[in-house]
Parts: C-alpha cells; sequence; structure tokens
C-alpha cells in the first residue's frame, strides 16, 4: 500500500501504446501506486511541447513540477529514490551496483539492438540468440529466489518484464527446460501493478 505522500503529486508521463521503454516507467509508477496522467505519442507527429521538455523528442519522458527526466532507467531510479515506498533498489552500494550494472546490459545486449532504430537485422538476430541462452541461463537462478536480484521485485525486475511479456510477438519462446524462467515471467504478469501498466497495445501482444 503507498504512503499518503505517494498521493500528492501529479506527474504527467509522455509515452506511447507500444513502447517497452514507456512500458517500465509506467509499471514503476503503478507499482509505487503513484497518481500521474499519460500524454501518448505519435511518433510521426511529436508535438513541440515534448521537444521543449526533452531535446531528443523521445519517450519516456517524465515531468515532475519543474522537473523533466529522460531515459527509462534514469526515470526509473528517480522514481525510486523520490518516493522510496516500496524500495525497489537495494540499500547497500554493492546490491545497488550490480542492479544498475543489469539494467546496463539489458539496455546494451537486447533492448536497444531489438527496439531501437539504427540496427541491423543481424544485430537484432544476434540479440535475440542472446536472449534466449539468458533465459534457458536464469532458470538456475529462479529456481532458488523470486526475483532477479533475491526475493524482493527491483527495478531490474521491472526493466525486463516489458520485454518478457513481448517476447512471442518478437518470436521468442523460453526454452520448456526453463520451467523456473516461465515460472518467473508468469508471476510478475500477475501483479496488479503489471497489469495496470499494461496498454490496449500491449495486452493485443499476448
Amino acid at each position: 500500500m503507498a504512503t499518503p505522500s505517494n498521493k500528492k503529486t501529479l506527474m504527467t508521463l509522455y509515452s506511447a501504446q507500444d513502447c517497452v521503454f514507456a512500458h517500465r516507467v509506467r509499471f514503476v509508477l503503478e507499482e509505487k501506486a503513484m497518481e500521474y496522467q499519460v500524454v501518448d505519442i505519435d511518433f510521426a507527429d511529436k508535438p513541440e511541447d515534448l521537444f521543449a521538455l526533452n531535446p531528443y523528442g523521445e519517450v519516456p519522458t517524465l515531468v515532475d513540477r519543474d522537473l523533466a527526466v529522460i531515459e527509462s532507467f534514469l526515470i526509473i531510479e528517480y522514481l525510486d529514490e523520490r518516493f522510496p515506498h516500496p524500495p525497489l533498489i537495494p540499500a547497500d552500494p554493492i546490491s545497488r551496483a550490480r542492479v544498475r550494472v543489469g539494467l546496463m546490459q539489458f539496455d546494451r545486449d537486447w533492448f536497444n539492438p531489438l527496439f531501437r532504430p539504427g540496427y541491423s537485422e543481424q544485430d537484432k538476430v544476434a540479440a535475440k540468440d542472446s536472449l534466449r541462452r539468458s533465459l534457458a541461463q536464469l532458470s538456475t537462478l529462479f529456481s532458488q529466489q523470486r526475483y532477479l536480484f533475491g526475493d524482493e521485485l527491483s527495478i531490474a525486475d521491472c526493466a525486463l518484464a516489458p520485454l518478457l511479456w513481448r517476447l512471442p510477438s518478437l518470436g521468442i519462446e523460453i526454452p520448456k527446460a526453463a520451467r523456473a524462467t516461465q515460472d518467473y515471467a508468469e508471476q510478475i504478469f500477475a501483479l496488479e501493478s503489471f497489469q495496470r501498466s499494461l496498454t490496449p497495445a500491449e495486452k493485443a501482444l499476448r
């Protein structure tokens, strides 16, 4: 349950119906039980006010009072520090560093090649192969703990979940032998916060 202070600030999220990076932020906002408004962006006709907030004209862009935060991994870290209940980043510096390294690896190895422009088809194939191998290898980890970094949900799980939701649309299956990884994904998908984070376009992906 969110603390009362979480209900006092109405933020604006510039998002898109099928943006995997914006989905990360919506998931964290819902997990934090935040009140926020969404401005859905048409990539073919981006509004001028978005460029005034984000010089790259990208989503997600989060506006909190007079502050605009860009890049999904920066936004979700900001949200956890700004609204610390429930905590999604470990308290000790070593664990925090591990989570941040994990986020960086997700983006470099999978999210960027699969969802950002400028990558070749060969890059996409390599990213999918890497993802399949990693999902199989993670089964050992998930057979011992609930989430990526222990038994508590973290921003790493919130960052990865939107990609796992899109696996069928990417033509990727979790290997049958990796049952623990499948259970991990289904556990996150069943969270009320995750279900609330889904747009109609995202619901249609599965």
